[in-house]
């Protein structure tokens, strides 16, 4: 088969097959009586190879070594390859984060564009100085791309610095809690509850409906995050967390207090007191959880606790009746 033929059933051009004879990748087998390459079935079968190989991002150089070489095996190679991709990516990646934070800055000349990629490289700086000033940058008139305010907080690590990303995110508004709920969908529980600390920071509704989802996370942090926003927004479906916290004595005391703030209503009251009672009944044989039950009773006014810590008065541990005695004799001098 001529070198025109080939050319038109494999797709590669003619050009590129004198180029590949040159390289010595794949050598027509014979010539016309005329002198023109002639392609036999096995050359043309190597042709597709070098095209295969080359598909996997292989150079010409390593198609070479692969076709030619007896001893030659893939594994290493393979791997060579997958980290070659791998780099490209995550280097891809981060330009297209670049430009999408430069875009959504909307610059109105280069200056603009310049000072925004300021910002980011500052953001994206190995000093947490310099990541907390970048972060702090709106305070001082700059506008700093929301989109990037969002990632670096959900990658943050350092406190100083996740508080001044969360602080400017507040500031920013706008797709902020819609980029930060992205993080409520990652693997890692640490980019978890950074999104929920982040988010428990902004107002609105869209917040507050976030909040809500990751009070179903398996973590018991980001539950407990999320559980503590809420109850201090007066939202009662985080009550059920919050009992769950001050059973286990994760961030009970802050737990109780937001309890506290849902039972400012006497309805609210008494469904959580009814809850922490309910409690108190499963875990009777945790005594430090019975205490510290006990002690959440203190901030909930109404009937329902009232009863409770008569009966707490009496409870065979002596800790939790003594303690149940002393909220009973304030609430007689209140």
């Amino acid at each position: 088969m001529l070198i025109g033929e080939v050319a038109r059933r494999s797709g590669v051009s003619a050009r590129m097959l004198r180029h590949y004879e040159s390289l010595g990748l794949v050598r027509p087998s014979g010539r016309t009586g005329a002198g023109y390459r002639e392609y036999s079935a096995r050359d043309i079968r190597r042709v597709f190879h070098i095209e295969s190989l080359r598909s996997l991002g292989l150079s010409l150089r390593e198609i070479g070594r692969a076709l030619d070489d007896p001893g030659f095996t893939p594994a290493g190679l393979v791997d060579d390859l997958i980290r070659r991709t791998r780099d490209r990516i995550a280097a891809e990646t981060e330009l297209l984060t670049r430009l999408r934070g430069i875009d959504a800055a909307d610059p109105a000349d280069w200056e603009d564009v310049l000072q925004v990629v300021a910002l980011l490289q500052a953001l994206g700086s190995p000093s947490p100085d310099a990541r907390q000033r970048a972060a702090l940058s709106s305070a001082k008139g700059v506008t700093v791309p929301v989109e990037a305010l969002a990632e670096a907080a959900l990658g943050e690590t350092d406190p100083h610095v996740a508080g001044a990303l969360r602080w400017a995110l507040a500031q920013a508004g706008g797709r902020g809690p819609a980029l930060l709920a992205k993080g409520l969908a990652s693997p890692v529980a640490a980019v978890r509850e950074r999104a929920v600390r982040s988010l428990a920071e902004m107002p609105g509704d869209e917040v507050a409906t976030h909040l809500g989802d990751a009070l179903g996370d398996p973590d018991d942090g980001v539950r407990g995050y999320a559980a503590l926003a809420l109850g201090n927004r007066g939202r009662a479906e985080a009550v059920p967390v919050l009992i769950d916290m001050i059973a286990a004595g994760r961030n009970d005391t802050d737990a109780a207090d937001a309890l506290s703030v849902l039972a400012g209503e006497a309805a609210a009251a008494e469904r959580i007191a009814t809850g922490l009672v309910d409690r108190l009944a499963r875990d009777t044989a945790d005594a430090a959880a019975r205490g510290r039950l006990t002690q959440a009773l203190a901030g909930i006014p109404g009937t329902t606790a009232a009863g409770a810590l008569v009966e707490l008065a009496r409870d065979e541990d002596r800790a939790v009746a003594l303690t149940a005695s002393y909220l009973l004799w304030l609430r007689d001098a209140g």
